[in-house]
């Protein structure tokens, strides 16, 4: 998994790698409709291409959407790619998978609106900002049986996104768990992190997740 990743696009990382993992467990049919919403590079899309999948791919940076529409060239994939806010872009329309990596990093101004290459991480106080509105709006957006695969971390609290899908009636649950370093985001704000009481004073490293949600058919 290494697509050009431009200036100011999130490259793949642990994140992008453990939900490519996710990913290759979901038993879909050649066909199935995949949506991977904030796609950056691509990468994900692209593993779901590979496996025959008709896939549509939406970023908020034009940079992104440019450089995912080049890996599709680069790698031979049809990938149909739509610029604009989450889900904005294909209303109306039902997926049978969507994959999501949004923004999930607590920042310290989380009154401010990320900007620039800033917003690939920073979600908010709380690093709900993009996690909850996925929570809200993406239920409209699965089929019957269609499932959800979200990367979160740890520190924006997945036990608070597993129980608001479940409100929304799909089965979720977190599958998969991987503990990495802290990266430059974290080490630059881990003193506010602290003092905030989203790590303890002995961790030295981040936890990531992966939330499935399944719409009952």
């Amino acid at each position: 998994m290494n697509p050009l990743a431009p200036p100011g696009v999130y490259a793949p990382q642990e994140d992008t790698e453990l939900l490519a993992g996710a990913l290759s467990d979901e038993p879909l049919p050649p066909g199935a409709e995949v949506l991977d919403v904030g796609t950056g590079t691509g990468a994900l899309a692209l593993e779901a291409a590979r496996r025959g999948l008709r896939v549509t791919a939406v970023d908020v940076s034009r940079s992104a959407v440019w450089a995912a529409r080049l890996n599709a060239r680069l790698a031979g994939l049809p990938l149909r790619i739509r610029h604009g806010n989450l889900f904005d872009p294909v209303r109306g329309e039902t997926f049978d998978l969507i994959l999501a990596n949004p923004p999930y990093v607590p920042a310290p101004r989380g009154d401010r609106t990320p900007r620039g290459a800033a917003r690939a991480w920073d979600a908010g106080g709380d690093g709900r900002l993009v996690v909850d509105r996925i929570c809200r709006e993406m239920p409209a957006l699965l089929r019957p049986g269609g499932v959800l695969l979200l990367v979160q971390s740890a520190l924006s609290d997945p036990d608070l996104t597993v129980g608001r899908l479940r409100v929304s009636g799909l089965k979720a649950a977190v599958t998969r768990r991987h503990r990495i370093a802290f990266g430059p985001v974290l080490r630059g704000r881990e003193r506010w992190l602290r003092g905030r009481g989203l790590l303890s004073a002995a961790e030295n490293e981040e936890e990531l997740v992966v939330v499935r949600a399944e719409l009952p058919v």
